[in-house]
């Protein structure tokens, strides 16, 4: 009796902290759960239904998965859109092309990345700030135009064929544009701070005393960073590997417009499928197929991950 009217006593704000005190935990896991279950789940649930149905000239163009017959539901499976992936060698090819370009743009992206990461991490505060913002700053322009961009400076008649020719190093113009090399750049060029960032998160944490104590116990400079700086360094080497790698295997913008037609990448593959050859159940396959190849081998990398860390602990 006497705590209820404490509890009618208490005031709107009061009651406030006392609910938020009791059910704020919930509350702030549970907004990104709803957001991943809305935004991840449910358009992932809507694909997989299509992947497993028939295609056919109707509107949509698939038959429904879900049947009400005789005041029961039938559940119509087809495995058929899977076992085609496999028998063809269209898609096998270009997953096998989409998986070559990404792994050595990501090489190539990481070669490029680390000295530039490195050398911020290492640069005094405010040229840090400069440079941090140097790398974010191609954010502010959109990505389409930035894509479009490389098409003046890569064509026959770009700025690299104009300025060669000038300085009279080549003849004829070199053919950059439409060819894998175009591909790579455009690559390479989009998503550098996506590999730059998180190593100058894992560079700039470094203790440099570990490095210099390397130095004075008579480590070479290049031993100094083979044995201190680049294992401190695998964590944010992974994390920019996985952030270039995973778009770069599903990009669709960039083989489009930079590449050939012999640039056959998964991305494009999927986009002929849903808007020419409108096969929805086919490309739906296609994308399901792309995202279990990437996220499975992530899930088990981190798995083993945690499992080692929980070992050192």
């Amino acid at each position: 009796m006497s705590s209820d009217k404490q509890e009618g006593r208490l005031t709107l704000k009061q009651r406030f902290d006392r609910w938020m005190i009791k059910h704020g935990r919930v509350l702030v896991v549970g907004i990104p759960y709803f957001w991943l279950f809305l935004f991840f789940l449910v358009p992932f649930l809507i694909v997989l239904k299509i992947s497993f149905s028939v295609a056919e000239y109707a509107q949509p163009p698939y038959t429904p998965l879900f049947e009400w017959i005789d005041e029961g539901i039938t559940i119509t499976l087809n495995f058929g859109n899977y076992l085609f992936l496999l028998s063809d060698s269209l898609y096998v090819t270009a997953y096998l092309n989409s998986i070559r370009i990404a792994a050595i743009s990501t090489v190539i992206t990481l070669l490029i990345g680390y000295p530039m990461a490195y050398g911020i991490a290492r640069a005094q505060g405010s040229m840090r700030s400069v440079l941090l913002m140097l790398v974010i700053l191609p954010f502010w322009t959109s990505f389409l135009i930035r894509v479009y961009a490389w098409i003046g400076i890569l064509d026959r008649e770009g700025l690299i064929n104009a300025f060669l020719m000038w300085t009279g190093i080549i003849s004829e113009p070199l053919i950059m544009r439409q060819t894998e090399f175009a591909v790579y750049v455009g690559i390479v060029y989009t998503y550098l701070p996506f590999m730059i960032l998180p190593l100058y998160s894992t560079l700039e944490k470094m203790d440099i005393s570990l490095v210099e104590a390397a130095l004075d116990l008579g480590c070479k400079p290049w031993q100094a960073f083979a044995k201190i700086t680049l294992p401190l360094s695998m964590p944010g080497i992974l994390a920019g590997s996985l952030l270039v790698f995973i778009p770069a295997v599903g990009e669709f913008v960039i083989p489009e417009l930079l590449g050939g037609p012999n640039t056959l990448m998964i991305g494009r593959t999927l986009w002929n499928e849903f808007f020419a050859n409108r096969d929805w159940p086919i490309a739906s396959s296609v994308a399901i197929a792309m995202l279990l190849f990437l996220v499975v081998p992530i899930m088990w990398f981190q798995h083993i991950q945690t499992k080692q860390e929980e070992r050192q602990q």
